[in-house]
């Protein structure tokens, strides 16, 4: 079983939407569980894709997630973030990176990664 945690900023809600689109037949596997932020997870959602959402990013929902890393309980994250914007919320998401690091859990910021990523777990 693979758990696989997503985030997008809004600004890379559309690109994740389209990456998890051009995945789709990998992320169908009976093996494969999604968990996304609030926000995230409802596009995912409208994509047709099954997921459980955590709170919104500003709300919790990165440090939610952060939580499962810690706990062991995700086994790979994607995280697409605007890294031209500000975010109120920017000691989660920091706290979410570092404890990908310490718990060395495979992390993308960008679709490029992500889809090397992807092709390991394949």
């Amino acid at each position: 079983m693979v758990k696989l945690a997503i985030i997008a900023h809004d600004g890379k809600k559309a690109e994740m939407v389209s990456f998890l689109m051009g995945n789709i037949d990998f992320l169908k596997r009976e093996n494969i569980t999604i968990v996304a932020t609030g926000t995230t997870g409802s596009h995912v959602e409208t994509a047709g894709l099954k997921v459980e959402k955590m709170l919104s990013g500003p709300l919790g929902g990165d440090a939610q997630i952060a939580t499962m890393v810690a706990e062991g309980n995700v086994d790979l994250v994607i995280f697409f973030r605007d890294p031209l914007d500000k975010h109120p919320h920017e000691p989660d998401i920091n706290m979410l990176l570092r404890l990908c690091d310490v718990h060395n859990i495979p992390l993308a910021t960008n679709p490029a990664t992500a889809s090397r990523i992807l092709y390991g777990f394949d």
